[in-house]
Formats: structure tokens, sequence, C-alpha cells
């Protein structure tokens, strides 16, 4: 007779089960009124402010620093609490510029899947209440991230917001941090994907009504305000013989950025616009071409039916049977009107581009009135 196995020897050696009592259900009890605004189950709570942990700063800064161009993007992490938005974790998305659209989805898809689930494993945040976006100059009006944060907007709590960071002003020494819902109106119009003109006067609709701004603060925890507070202070110097104004230098060494004079930003700006112009113009040429067809054949059309009932009423006056009425949709292809959303985007595009400019014409103003005074007093 064959010996028995291990793993049939250990089952042997154990004690058998004994009958499992049944499990009491569980009772809900009515959250107490001191509670209700504070445990928002319902969502009726309106959001009113994004609150962002200085990880996620981080977080965002960095991997905006690293990815190619402007194809930072990520989600957002955190909850709702008594009307403000905690951002308390994110995470990025994987970026494939040579993948077609169905297998970077898919690509998406399974990375978001995985990491959710190894957050919910080690009981961090895995709530997802919306995504950030890395752009440069303002340019975050674009028809991906529309249809992004519609999507969240739909599904999440809320509706969730996008966190728009920009590059650009933070390689001048201002890190740029911004949340932005989609309006009530356009999310109507959205709905029925309908951005035709009279849509547009019902909804009253223009680029500066796609996006509502939402207040944002940025929250740092004490640990680190308390390792900020060591890189303010100094350090000795490792110079064996130095003086006594170089005995002590700063954690962080100086950034020089104030002292560059050129204007790199400004001409960017200025190409940027230039292109955003130019591309509204060939959308609008586009779009007004497609206006004077349906105006050809909406003409056809009436004057069909026009000559038709001159017909008919000539027969009736000679005694004859009128001819039967026909349906014009079927005669005449009238197309639909086109969209005026593509329109609507570039026009956001070019004003915030305006807007950067203004900023950096500002600011290198600014440096270069500094620096033409010191160089006076240097004289």
């Amino acid at each position: 007779m064959a010996a028995p196995s291990m793993a049939a020897a250990l089952a042997a050696s154990l004690p058998a089960p004994s009958a499992t009592p049944a499990t009491p259900q569980p009772k809900y009890e009515a959250i107490p009124a001191s509670m209700a605004k504070v445990i928002d189950i319902e969502a009726e709570i309106p959001l009113t402010n994004v609150q962002l942990d200085g990880m996620v700063v981080s977080k965002i800064i960095k991997h905006a620093r690293e990815a190619p161009s402007t194809t930072a993007h990520g989600l957002l992490l955190g909850l709702d609490l008594d009307g403000t938005l905690e951002v308390s974790n994110s995470f990025p998305l994987p970026y494939h510029a040579h993948d077609d659209d169905e297998k970077s989805a898919k690509t998406i898809a399974r990375h978001q899947a995985a990491m959710l689930r190894s957050l919910k494993e080690v009981q961090a945040d895995d709530s997802v209440v919306g995504f950030y976006q890395a752009t440069t100059l303002g340019a975050f009006f674009n028809q991906t991230l529309v249809d992004t944060q519609a999507i969240h907007q739909e599904k999440l709590r809320h509706g969730g917001v996008v966190i728009v960071h920009d590059i650009s002003q933070t390689a001048r020494g201002n890190a740029s941090f911004r949340a932005y819902r989609l309006t009530a109106a356009f999310m109507d119009a959205y709905k029925k994907s309908n951005f035709n003109t009279a849509s547009l006067i019902n909804h009253r609709l223009t680029f500066s009504s796609i996006l509502e701004e939402v207040p944002l603060k940025i929250r740092t925890n004490p640990l680190l305000s308390s390792f900020l507070g060591t890189l303010t202070k100094s350090i000795p110097s490792p110079v064996a013989d130095a003086g006594p104004n170089e005995a002590y230098e700063a954690a962080v060494g100086p950034s020089y950025s104030a002292l560059d004079l050129g204007t790199g930003g400004v001409t960017r700006n200025l190409e940027q616009i230039v292109e955003a112009v130019d591309a509204y113009r060939a959308e609008d040429g586009n779009v007004s071409y497609l206006i004077r067809q349906i105006a050809r054949e909406r003409a056809k059309a009436d004057n069909y039916i026009a000559k038709r009932k001159e017909e008919n009423q000539a027969r009736i006056a000679q005694g004859l049977a009128p001819l039967p009425e026909e349906d014009v949709s079927r005669l005449f292809k009238i197309p639909a009107e086109p969209s005026r959303l593509e329109s609507l985007l570039l026009l956001g595009q070019i004003d915030a581009y305006a807007k950067s400019l203004g900023d950096t014409a500002r600011h290198e103003s600014g440096k270069n009135v500094r620096g033409e005074s010191e160089r006076r007093d240097l004289i």
C-alpha cells in the first residue's frame, strides 16, 4: 500500500472543522445630525474648493519634468469632505507615442486597474477624484481634456476635477496649478452632442464658459515643512581655510534664473499664438464651406417645393388631381450643421496664449528694468 502524502497526513492530523455559527445580519444606524455635513453619502454638498497635498505637487512636477513634451498626465486620488475635495495621492499614466488609440487605451486601462488594486491592498487612498494634465503656455483647451473630464464628471462623485500644471510657469520659478470643471451648460450640450449655432445660443456658450475654475490651495504636512526648513538653514562650508563670510553656505545652491534676460519665452508664446490663429482660420474656412453647401442644398429643396406647389395649383385649376407630396429629405441630401466645438476650443487656446503672453511679457520687462538699473549702478 502506498504511503500517504504529506498534505494528506497534515489534513488528517488537523481537528475536524466545527459547525460554523450563523453570521448575524449587520444593523445600520442613522447618521447623527451633527455628522451629516461631514459624511456626505449622497453627495449633496456642492464642491467649493480643492485641497492639494504637497506630496502630490512634488509628484506632478517630477512627472512633468521627466515626461517628453506635454504628455504628462495621471490620476488624482483622495476624497471629498464637507465640500472640500482633498487630493492626497496621485500616479502617472503611461504614454506611448507610436501606439494606435485602441492599443494605448487598453494599456492605460490595465495600468490603471493594476495601480488601484495595489493601492487598495496596502490600504491607501484608491478613490479616483479626477486627473492632472501638464501643459505649456496655458494651452490646455483641447478635445482630449474635454472628453476625459466629461467622462469623470459623469461617473465620479461631485464630477471630479482636472488639475492643470503649467510647465512654462514652473520653469520661471513659479509653480502653477489650477483646478477646473466643465460648466453645467457645456455638459448639457455635450451629452446631446449638439454644438450647432442654435445650441450655442440656447446654452449661451462661448470659449470662456466651457470650463469653470475651482479655488485651489496646497497643504503641506509638518514633516515636509520641517524638511523645507532644513533646506533654508546654512551649513558649514567644506573648505578648510574659508573666510568669515564663506564659513557657511546654503543647503540649496543659488538660482541665477532671475539674471537671465533672454526673451525666449515671449518668442515661443508668439509662435504659439500664430499657430493657434492659423488653425482657427483653417477650421473657420472648413465650417464656412460646409455652411455654403447646406445653403445650396436647402435652396434646391425650397425651389423644388415651390415648383411642385405651382404645378399642383395649375392641375387644380384644370380640374386634375394634385400630385402627391414627396419627402424632400430623400431627394436632397442636406447635411447637418457642423459642430462649432473645435472652433470654441481654438478660441480658448488663443485666449490662454494671450494671457500667458501678458504674464510672460510683464515678468520679462520687470527683469530687464531691474537688470538695467543694476548695470547703471555698477557703472
